[in-house]
């Protein structure tokens, strides 16, 4: 079987069979790789596997390590919720945007409350007021059927 060869150092090779390439590869004191076994001929690449595997790895761990998972988390409000009521719920979604969470603010319309949307919507908007100084809407309030939804990004530091 014959293989396309890539050096070391990324050189063109040529084409040679997989018993020269080995010989090549052990010349050279590394190993025979294949890069790209659905190519005709496969792509072959002389390299060292047991570094390559260990930069491979070592990139994934970086990546993962820079990456920060945001978690959504959910606050219901009522069209009739008190001022302390408010308040309590205002404080707990301060604490979920401190620590780097969205927070989906929503109220769900029963009945007689969804002939009258506007009531929920100002609920919405001074709920947003009371926690600006930790979270911005990331949109304006929507409706979604029976549901008013709002969502709270917290403000970078």
């Amino acid at each position: 079987m014959d293989v396309r060869l890539i050096g070391p150092q990324g050189q063109q090779l040529g084409i040679a069979s997989a018993e020269q390439a080995n010989k090549q590869a052990e010349n050279f004191g590394f190993d025979l790789v294949m890069i790209a076994p659905d190519a005709k001929p496969p792509v072959c690449k002389i390299m060292d596997y047991g570094k390559y595997k260990f930069e491979t790895l070592k990139k994934l761990k970086d990546q993962k390590k820079n990456q920060r998972v945001i978690n959504v988390k959910e606050m219901q409000l009522s069209m009739t919720i008190g001022e302390n009521d408010m308040a309590t719920k205002a404080r707990s979604v301060r604490k979920f945007l401190e620590n780097g969470d969205k927070v989906k603010v929503y109220i769900r319309m029963r009945g007689r409350m969804q002939a009258k949307p506007q009531i929920g919507v100002d609920i919405m908007n001074k709920f947003a007021e009371i926690v600006q100084e930790v979270g911005l809407p990331e949109k304006p309030v929507e409706f979604q059927g029976r549901m008013i939804n709002l969502f709270l990004v917290p403000i970078k530091k």
